[in-house]
């Protein structure tokens, strides 16, 4: 007598291989996305010389992403780890890290930023860079309803006058003003620079701009731009991290602890 369809399904308990199906599945699903998320942020680097940085799942193969401009990347890039002006404080994993040099422009704690790349961001609409100051953006203007905060002095976080606002950089996409541009007293470099908008006072009775991130003597070193009239992806992580390191590290005292 040869066994039927029906007693096929006598000997196996269907709802018990669908269980065992699904749970197969679903710990493939769970590997595949851990072998993705290897993409970025690796290879994995031991807190230690010498110890073993184990990497599992192994790193996928690259894949490459068609970026707006037709150029492509490929991730995982395979890049080094990075050497930062930074040491432990104490031996052992897990450890908090001391700046070594200049946390506002090493990249160090809340002055850290991304290697992004070093192209000016463009507007969908024209591939042309979408932050730009308005002297070159002959459509824009301020309104009428807000301060213009060209000819406004700059002062620092200790009150001292560091330069004068001579322009206004706005995003072409968002219409929104993203950064002052500041020229400094001679005493600071008499040089120009970028100062984003979100570390701003405005005090309009007084014509004058406080930024308590930093003090002005830091108005001195921070980061410059390759060209006048446009700005790098990379050269706004670098400037906006140098504000944001200020409030940690512009005065000792703001890295100290408070009790």
């Amino acid at each position: 007598m040869n066994p039927g369809y029906g007693s096929l399904l006598a000997r196996f308990d269907v709802a018990q291989l669908a269980i065992y199906a699904f749970w197969g599945f679903f710990a493939a699903l769970i590997w595949w996305l851990r072998r993705e998320d290897h993409r970025e942020g690796y290879p994995m680097v031991a807190d230690f010389p010498g110890q073993d940085a184990r990497e599992f799942p192994t790193i996928p193969p690259p894949k490459h992403f068609i970026m707006g401009d037709g150029h492509a990347i490929a991730v995982p890039r395979g890049e080094k780890p990075e050497v930062f002006a930074a040491e432990r404080v104490l031996p052992w994993p897990g450890a908090p890290f001391e700046p070594t040099g200049n946390p506002m422009l090493d990249g160090v704690g809340p002055a850290a930023y991304a290697q992004r790349a070093d192209v000016p961001e463009v507007a969908y609409d024209d591939g042309l860079p979408k932050i730009v100051p308005l002297r070159t953006a002959e459509d824009f203007f301020l309104s009428n309803q807000d301060p213009d905060p060209r000819g406004y002095v700059v002062l620092g976080g200790d009150g001292v006058v560091a330069g004068t606002v001579v322009d206004a950089w706005i995003d072409r996409s968002e219409y929104i003003v993203r950064y002052l541009e500041v020229e400094t007293l001679p005493e600071f470099g008499a040089r120009r620079v970028l100062m984003p908008t979100h570390f701003v006072v405005f005090r309009s009775k007084e014509r004058a701009i406080k930024v308590k991130a930093i003090l002005a003597a830091h108005f001195a070193t921070v980061p410059a731009l390759k060209d006048p009239d446009s700005v790098t992806t990379l050269e706004e992580d670098k400037i906006t991290a140098y504000y944001g390191g200020g409030l940690l590290y512009a005065t000792p005292e703001r890295s100290r602890p408070l009790l």
